[in-house]
Formats: structure tokens, sequence, C-alpha cells
């Protein structure tokens, strides 16, 4: 099994920025990939980001230039820095990790971006 602990989620004026932490625990496979999945209210889940284990990068369109995606291997623990936030971004995201051909959810943070 996988835990997650998320964190860094909130209220935030447009334009305004945040930074989610997910650090997992568990039966992990050093090869890896980890990202942040969101859920806007009446909406799918779509994706955002993803990062795997050797640090390659990528985002969805909607997010590319205002959002970056790192991890610390030896943490197990990716973040999420979101710059320049739009209403548009108000959703629940979700944690995700692919380890040997299993995907595992955390339990989502909010976050919302309102004046």
């Amino acid at each position: 099994q996988v835990q997650f602990v998320e964190s860094g989620g909130g209220l935030v004026q447009p334009g305004g920025s945040l930074k989610l932490s997910c650090a997992t625990s568990g039966n992990i496979s050093r090869f890896n990939t980890m990202g942040w999945y969101r859920q806007a209210p009446g909406k799918q889940r779509e994706w955002a980001a993803s990062i795997t284990s050797g640090g390659t990068a990528t985002y969805a369109d909607s997010v590319k230039g205002r959002f970056t995606i790192s991890r610390d291997n030896t943490k197990n623990t990716i973040y999420l820095q979101m710059n320049t936030l739009k209403p548009e971004d108000t959703a629940v995201y979700y944690c995700f990790l692919e380890s040997r051909a299993v995907l595992y959810w955390g339990q989502g943070t909010q976050v919302t971006a309102s004046s």
C-alpha cells in the first residue's frame, strides 16, 4: 500500500501563488511517475502535471508556463508551485503515484482562486 500526505491548498486572490506538497510512503518502486490531477465543481477530473523519477516534467496546456512541478526522490515527495492563479484553477487537486503499473491517489486538497 501507499500512503499520501498532501498539503498547501487554500484560498488565494487571482494572480497569487500557492505551493502544494505531496509526500508518499509505502511499497513504492524507485522508478515511478507522480503528479497532479484536478477536479473543478461539476467537471471531470483532468490531468495537470506529471514528473518521472528521472525528473522529466510534463504539463497540461492550461497550466504550462504558470505551474512548476518538482520532486525530492529522497523523500518521495513532489511539489507543485502554482503562480498567476486564475479563477478557473479553482479545484480539488489530487496527487497521484504510478508504481509498477498501479495508480494510487491522494485524498485531495482544495485550491480556490477568488477575490
